[in-house]
């Protein structure tokens, strides 16, 4: 399992981000990829101009985040 930190030395440039979206997505929804196998990134469609905040698999399950809602596999 990584640590925060090496969670942000992974690049990130070719991510495909997924949205989910809990209403119909006009203003924008939360997105998210998988960067490695136990890592992901959780952005936001309104603020693209800002950095996804990264977590592992472990991490999202404990902020209630699941990665199948936005179609991802585990």
């Amino acid at each position: 399992m990584q640590n925060g930190n090496d969670l942000y030395a992974l690049d990130i440039s070719s991510a495909s981000f997924a949205k989910a979206c809990g209403g119909p997505c006009t203003e924008g929804c939360v997105t998210l990829a998988r960067i490695g196998g136990d890592s992901w990134a959780l952005g936001d469609s309104k603020r693209p101009d800002k950095e996804p905040l990264r977590f592992t698999t472990e991490e999202l399950s404990v902020a209630g985040i699941d990665p199948t809602r936005f179609g991802l596999p585990l």
